[in-house]
């Protein structure tokens, strides 16, 4: 194969000790991307070494070290574990004789690395300059020179251990050689490479080898292994490896791999006893928490959504329709799901939530609550089963709690945590991490928080130090909020409930009040009087059954759509319509939408209804300041709305929106402009100059409606993964002349997994494209 490199060789002579399946590999690889002048090879199998010349992949090879080590700069051991201190030896002849330079770079592919370093003591006396100690963590089933890939490292990770003893320059070409090969590089020190292998790899391939031992020395052994099921075929797969090789690296990494045993030994204890003493709900959440672990710290790792694993990118490509019919279900609210989940946790005995929604926020606060030690079941359609650990039984995560996109998560968790007596730190993929978090961290250390955010800006990760370290509880204070906004008065008043005195907070407008409303739920007295809400810290929570409510936030979307599309009527079931999110039904209203309610009740302390929206000739309005706070999520719907409206629509007063998962306003704007609508984008606002006429009217509906000449053209929209960005624009389809494709959109899982689904059922025309990555 011909190199594709046009940059010179990093090495002008490579030697690679060892021809199987990591040596030859990493041997195809150099080749293939011309990164050494020459490149010889040591292997005692003269076949391999021979054929690898035939091939062309070698300039020379031998059984013997001496016979074409002269002139290398760089030695890659991959031998077995055990034969390193052998080759140390021989590296040193040709150093002492003058074949070698004695900065020559050494380096090696082994799975542990304190044994390496030691046999390099003993060999050379102190370490040599170039050493540096290497493991890819790569492989592949079968083995040997005839297994070689090229691509084995390709977004593999190799471990290399920086030892003060190593010049920079060797530590530098080494990680250029990795990356050229299209590895992912780390260092780590050698004591923690080997305790954590221990655990990840060695332990896994002891337990899967001595499984099928055990197995293998019943006397019923045929039936065992005849009927074994999947689960046993793919954890034993790997006790087909090499016995030589395991047997090496399980005495070479002895004494971490004693103490994973050891480890190993209390969990499994706990387990069995679990078992004897029938206590279901330890075992439920250990099981939980292993099966949920298993899932997040893959996502955590790749900053990847929690309900999508294979489709990382994701588009809609949208066909225009004209009309929308049914009675449809909403998912649940999901920051009642959010709410749920803290107070259900920190309560005293069980809380059973149902209707909540399994979009990827909600599931990264019930994460992160078993991450601190909460036994929690399901979730299975919308139902859990939370085990309350009392006000001060969460435990310390051992790990930074991911909140994947979830602003909710992060700003009422940092209250929650600003209050216990551990420390913590929370992260969130890299869209989260972009965002504003001093909003909250700020009146926080006025109440004793430490809390360190990260660079000018204030944003996450969120370092918090707990009250042990600190030495005192949180003090309640008189905080007066510069913006209407939930999450910064639901953080504060979460902390009240730990603090010493009273924790007030004063709103200049009326915000969504579900955290009030739960704790008074959950038994916690909250005082609210007019635009002041006060909690005295010290009270207790009781666990009991929480309905969360369809999501008003969510049926904005089909509210909007049947307003602007054409004989188009539908019924949204049992929607939340708390007085502090029912901005969106105002405003629509304003804009002369025929919406109305039916079925009001109240379910778990929340007014719900039915909601029936039948196709309208809206017209552009003044928004009023005192409704944006009760809107301040559906404004991107809304922006649609008034796009199809008669008459110009003004929006003042929002700042809120351009701290949201994206800049609503400015991305809206660009979106809306690019399907050929006027409107101007203001400091803390947008106005929209909306293409709406009035008609002669349709038959069976309002005699001024008519919704059938299009309002959008066609185009691409960037919904710079923002899902209410997404949706909204959707919904833009109803009145288009032309196909929109709308990128980014696997966000939309967030809050409303299966949106496209349901749009599809009642008449639209959504198809999902998703690019693995």
């Amino acid at each position: 194969m011909q190199s594709m490199n046009t940059q010179p060789p990093l090495f002008k002579q490579i030697c690679v000790i060892g021809l199987g399946l990591i040596g030859a590999s990493l041997a195809q690889a150099i080749k293939d991307n011309g990164l050494s002048e020459r490149l010889v090879a040591v292997d005692r199998h003269t076949p391999s070494i021979d054929e690898a010349i035939q091939h062309g992949l070698l300039d020379a090879g031998s059984a013997v070290l001496s016979e074409v080590v002269f002139g290398s700069d760089l030695i890659v051991i991959a031998v077995p574990v055990q034969a390193v201190q052998a080759v140390f030896i021989d590296i040193k002849a040709a150093m002492d004789n003058g074949q070698l330079a004695t900065d020559c770079i050494l380096t090696d592919v082994c799975s542990t690395k304190v044994n390496i370093i030691d046999a390099a003591k003993a060999v050379f006396g102190s370490l040599p300059v170039g050493l540096v100690p290497a493991h890819p963590i790569a492989g592949a089933e079968n083995s040997g020179y005839h297994a070689r890939r090229a691509t084995l490292f390709v977004n593999h990770s190799v471990i290399i251990c920086e030892l003060p003893t190593t010049s920079n320059v060797a530590i530098t070409k080494l990680r250029q050689l990795w990356e050229a090969v299209g590895a992912n590089v780390m260092s780590m020190d050698a004591e923690h490479h080997d305790r954590i292998l221990a655990h990840t790899s060695h332990l896994p391939h002891l337990l899967a080898f001595n499984l099928v031992e055990q197995l293998a020395s019943h006397d019923d052994n045929l039936d065992m292994f005849r009927y074994a099921a999947g689960g046993f075929r793919d954890f034993s797969r790997i006790a087909a490896s090499d016995p030589k090789m395991w047997h090496d690296i399980f005495f070479a990494n002895e004494s971490a791999i004693v103490s994973a045993l050891d480890e190993y030994g209390v969990y499994l204890q706990t387990m069995r006893q679990l078992i004897i003493d029938k206590d279901s709900t330890a075992l439920m959440g250990l099981l939980g928490r292993a099966q949920a672990a298993r899932r997040h710290f893959g996502h955590m790792l790749a900053s990847t959504p929690y309900t999508d694993t294979s489709a990382m990118s994701a588009s809609y490509n949208i066909t225009p329709s004209n009309t929308v019919l049914g009675t449809i279900a909403i998912p649940g609210d999901k920051s009642i799901s959010h709410r749920s989940i803290m107070l259900g946790s920190l309560a005293t005995g069980v809380t059973n939530v149902t209707g909540f929604l399994e979009g990827e926020d909600a599931l990264a606060t019930l994460q992160a609550f078993r991450d601190m030690g909460v036994t929690i079941e399901g979730p299975d359609n919308g139902k859990l089963t939370i085990h309350g650990v009392g006000m001060n039984g969460l435990k310390p995560s051992k790990t930074p709690l991911y909140m994947g996109n979830s602003g909710t998560s992060m700003r009422l968790l940092a209250g929650i945590l600003a209050a216990q007596s551990f420390d913590s730190v929370l992260t969130g993929d890299t869209s989260l991490n972009k965002r504003p978090m001093e909003r909250v961290a700020a009146p926080l250390r006025e109440m004793g928080a430490v809390i360190q955010s990260t660079g000018h800006s204030g944003t996450a990760p969120l370092s918090i130090t707990g009250r042990a370290t600190v030495g005192k509880p949180l003090q309640g204070i008189d905080y007066e909020m510069p913006v209407a906004s939930a999450q910064i008065k639901s953080c504060l008043l979460l902390a009240g409930l730990w603090a010493e005195g009273t924790t007030t907070v004063t709103q200049p407008e009326v915000s969504r009040d579900h955290t009030e409303r739960m704790l008074s739920a959950f038994g916690y007295p909250v005082t609210v009087d007019g635009n002041r809400i006060s909690v005295t810290g010290g009270g207790q929570l009781t666990g009991g059954d929480i309905a969360v409510p369809a999501d008003i936030s969510s049926a904005a979307f089909f509210m909007v759509a049947a307003a602007i599309s054409q004989n188009s009527e539908l019924t949204l079931t049992q929607v939340g319509i708390n007085p502090t999110r029912t901005g969106i039904i105002d405003i629509l209203k304003l804009m002369q939408a025929d919406i109305s309610l039916s079925n009001e009740t109240h379910v778990g302390g929340e007014p719900v209804a039915d909601i029936t929206i039948r196709s309208s000739s809206l017209k552009g309005i003044e928004i009023p300041e005192h409704l944006v706070p009760l809107a301040i999520d559906e404004f991107p719907v809304l922006f649609i709305a008034a796009s199809c409206a008669q008459g110009r629509t003004v929006l003042t007063g929002a700042k809120e929106l351009r701290v949201k998962e994206s800049d609503r306003i400015a991305v809206m704007a660009e979106g809306l402009q690019t399907l050929g609508i006027d409107c101007t984008v203001t400091e803390d606002g947008l106005i929209i100059e909306g293409k709406g006429i009035e008609g002669e009217g349709i038959e069976g509906q309002n005699s001024n409606v008519n919704n059938s000449q299009p309002v959008f053209g066609g185009g691409h929209i960037t919904s710079h993964h923002d899902h209410r960005i997404a949706m909204s624009f959707a919904i833009a389809s109803l009145r288009a002349s032309k196909q929109i494709t709308i990128e980014g959109v696997e966000t939309v899982n967030t809050s409303f997994p299966g949106f496209a689904e349901l749009a599809n059922h009642i008449g639209m025309s959504i198809k999902v494209d998703n690019a693995a990555v």
